[in-house]
C-alpha cells in the first residue's frame, strides 16, 4: 500500500529566476519578480515552487556555482527580499523549494579560496586535489560535463583539482566529515528560516571512488567519469546522514537529481523505507536518441519513449515514488521537442503531452511557460547562445571537425539548454513584459501569439488547460495513486494506458502525430457510463468513434 503525502498530491512549478519577471529593469528576473507573479501561479493551481538557484554567485553556470550559500545573489536581490517572496507565497499556501547544489561550489566561495592557499589549510580537504602525471598532465583522462579535462591545474601547490563541471566549479570532498558538517548545517538553516525542501543538483555524484581511475574514451576526446563519480561508494550513507541530521527533522519535500540512474538505483535513492530521498528525476527518457552525446537533430521514436516512461511507472509501484517531466531548465521545450510547434499544431499538442504526463503516477513538475506551450528558440547564430554547456559543445564537435556547422546548429536547436532560459512570455508589449530593459537573452519572437495575459483570457488555452488538469488531480485520487498499464506497446502513433483505484479506472489516449489514427476504445470504456474527464478538442468531446484526430487526447473515467 502507498502511504499518502502531500508532496505525492503536489503539482510543482519550477522557476528559473534569471528569466521569470524583471522588476528593476535590468534585463534580468529576480525575487521581487518572483513575489510579483505569485497570484498568477495561485490562479494555475500549482502547489509548490522549485527555485532555480538564487545565491550569491559569480554566474560562470547560471547560479549553479555558488559562492555563498547563505546570501542571495546581487542581480536578484537581498535576503529581505527572499523573506518577503517565501511569506507571500506561504500566504497563498504555495511551498517554496530550494535548489540545493553540494556536489561542487564556485571557485570563489572562501572555502575553495582557503583551500587552494596551502597543503596544510583547514580547507584543503575540502576539495578534492591530486598531483599530476609523471609529465605533468592530469591524474587522469576523466573529460567534464562542460567540455574540456576534468581537472584544472593551480600553481599556488602545483596540483590540480576535481571540476566534473565548469573549471569554476570545483568538487566538493564529501569523504571529509568537516564538508558534510558545513553542508548539512547550512541546509538546517534554511529549513528553521521556513522553506519547503529541496531539489538536490546532481546528487548521485556526490561520493567518488578514492582510486579515481582513467575512464573509457569510447572513442570519444576524454574518459567516463561515471563509473567512479556516479553513484559512487558512500553517496547512500551519505543520504542517510543527511537524512538523519537534516531532512527528517522538518515536513519537507526532497526530489535528488540523479543522472544514469536505474530503477533499482532510485528504489535505493528514494524507497518509501530508505529514510534517503522522497524521489529522484531519472532522465532516460530525455536522453533517448543521442547521436553526440546527448546531442542530436532527430526525434524519438515513441515505441522508444513509451517503453522508458512505462518502465518507470510499473517497476516503481509500490515501492518509491516518480517524478514527472517534460521540461526543465537543463532540457528544450517539450512542444518543440516531443510535440508539434508548428502554429496550427502547437496548442493541441502542447495539451496531449500535458494530458500524458499529468494522468502518470508521481508527482508532476510543470517548467515556467511550459502550461503556456512556450517552444524552443529559433537560434541561427552561435552568437545568440549564452549556455557554457551549448558553447562549449560547438567549440569541442565543430572544432575538432569531428562534425559540421549546420549539423552541430540543428542540434543544439534541438536540445540547447538556452531554448528553456528565454524570457517568461507575459503579455503582448516589448520584450514580452518580461523587462523594461535589455533582456539578458533573447525573447523568443513568437512572444505576441504565446504570452500569459493572452491565454488568460482565452478560455481554450494551453493555460486553462493545465489550470484544469491540475484542478482534476486534486479531485480525483486516482490520478495520483492508481496503478498504471500500457496499451498498445507496439504502435508508432498512440500512447494509451489506463489507470486503476479501488474500481474505479482511467483510460489515457494520446496520439503523437499529425495525422488522424484508428483506435478502438476498449470494451470497458465503450457504454455510456463511461464519461469524458478531460479532452483536448473543443467542447471537451471524448470521441469514442475510432479515429483519433492530430495530437488528439481524450481521458475517459469509469
Amino acid at each position: 500500500m502507498i502511504k499518502e503525502t502531500w508532496w505525492k498530491e503536489a503539482v510543482v512549478y519550477q522557476i528559473y529566476p534569471r528569466s521569470f519577471m524583471d522588476s528593476d529593469g535590468d534585463g534580468i528576473g529576480d525575487i521581487k519578480g518572483i513575489t510579483s507573479k505569485l497570484d498568477y501561479l495561485k490562479l494555475l493551481g500549482i502547489d509548490v515552487i522549485w527555485l532555480s538557484p538564487v545565491y550569491k554567485s559569480p554566474n560562470d553556470d547560471n547560479g549553479y556555482d555558488i559562492s555563498d550559500y547563505q546570501e542571495i545573489m546581487d542581480e536578484f536581490g537581498t535576503m529581505e527580499d527572499f523573506d518577503e517572496m517565501l511569506g507571500e507565497a506561504h500566504k497563498r499556501g504555495i511551498k517554496i523549494v530550494m535548489d540545493l547544489v553540494v556536489n561542487h561550489t564556485s571557485d570563489e566561495h572562501q572555502w575553495f579560496v582557503e583551500s587552494r592557499k596551502s597543503l596544510d589549510n583547514p580547507y584543503r580537504d575540502y576539495y578534492i586535489w591530486r598531483k599530476g602525471k609523471e609529465d605533468g598532465s592530469e591524474p587522469n583522462n576523466w573529460g567534464s560535463c562542460f567540455s574540456g579535462p576534468a581537472w584544472k591545474y593551480d600553481e599556488a601547490t602545483d596540483m590540480y583539482f576535481l571540476h566534473l563541471f565548469s573549471p569554476k566549479q570545483p568538487d566538493l570532498n564529501w569523504d571529509n566529515e568537516a564538508v558534510r558538517k558545513s553542508v548539512f548545517d547550512m541546509m538546517t538553516w534554511w529549513c528553521d528560516k521556513g522553506i519547503d525542501g529541496f531539489r538536490m543538483d546532481v546528487i548521485s555524484m556526490i561520493s567518488k571512488t578514492k582510486e579515481l581511475p582513467d575512464g573509457e574514451t569510447r572513442g570519444g576526446l576524454y574518459g567516463d567519469f561515471s563509473p567512479y563519480s556516479v553513484h559512487g561508494p558512500n553517496v547512500h550513507k551519505y543520504l542517510k546522514e543527511m537524512n538523519e541530521k537534516v531532512l527528517s527533522r522538518y515536513d519537507i519535500m526532497t526530489v535528488g537529481e540523479a543522472a544514469g540512474v536505474t530503477v533499482e538505483q532510485a528504489k535505493q535513492y528514494a524507497g518509501e523505507h530508505t529514510d534517503e530521498l522522497n524521489m529522484v528525476f531519472q532522465f532516460e527518457h530525455v536522453d533517448l536518441g543521442g547521436k553526440y552525446g546527448k546531442w542530436s537533430d532527430t526525434r524519438v521514436p515513441l515505441t522508444e519513449l513509451k517503453k522508458t516512461m512505462s518502465k518507470w511507472q510499473t517497476e516503481l509501484k509500490g515501492e518509491a515514488w516518480n517524478s514527472l517531466y517534460w521540461e526543465n531548465h537543463d532540457q528544450p521545450r517539450s512542444v518543440s521537442r516531443f510535440g508539434d510547434d508548428r502554429p496550427q499544431y502547437r496548442d493541441l499538442s502542447a495539451k496531449m503531452l500535458a494530458t500524458c504526463l499529468h494522468m502518470m503516477q508521481g508527482t508532476p513538475y510543470v517548467y515556467q511557460g511550459e502550461e503556456l506551450g512556450m517552444t524552443n528558440y529559433p537560434f541561427n547564430d552561435m552568437s545568440q547562445f549564452r549556455d557554457i554547456e551549448s558553447i562549449n559543445a560547438y567549440k569541442e564537435w565543430v572544432g575538432s571537425g569531428r562534425v559540421s556547422h549546420e549539423e552541430m546548429m540543428r542540434c543544439l536547436c534541438l536540445k540547447s539548454r538556452d531554448n528553456a532560459r528565454t524570457p517568461m512570455q507575459w503579455d503582448a508589449s516589448g520584450h514580452a513584459g518580461f523587462t523594461k530593459g535589455i533582456p539578458w537573452i533573447a525573447v523568443n519572437p513568437n512572444y505576441q501569439e504565446v504570452n500569459a495575459s493572452r491565454e488568460i483570457a482565452d478560455e481554450e488555452s494551453v493555460f486553462h488547460y493545465y489550470k484544469k488538469l491540475i484542478g482534476l488531480r486534486k479531485q480525483h485520487k486516482i490520478m495520483v495513486y492508481g496503478d498504471y498499464e500500457l496499451l498498445l506497446p507496439d504502435s508508432g502513433e498512440i500512447f494509451a494506458y489506463t489507470r486503476t483505484l479501488d474500481g474505479e479506472r482511467l483510460l489515457v489516449v494520446c496520439n503523437f502525430t499529425d495525422k488522424e489514427q484508428e483506435f478502438r476504445v476498449p470494451e470497458a470504456f465503450a457504454g455510456d457510463e463511461a464519461l469524458c474527464m478531460i479532452a483536448n478538442y473543443k467542447g471537451d468531446d471524448c470521441r469514442k468513434s475510432g479515429k483519433l484526430r492530430p495530437y488528439e487526447a481524450i481521458v475517459l473515467q469509469k
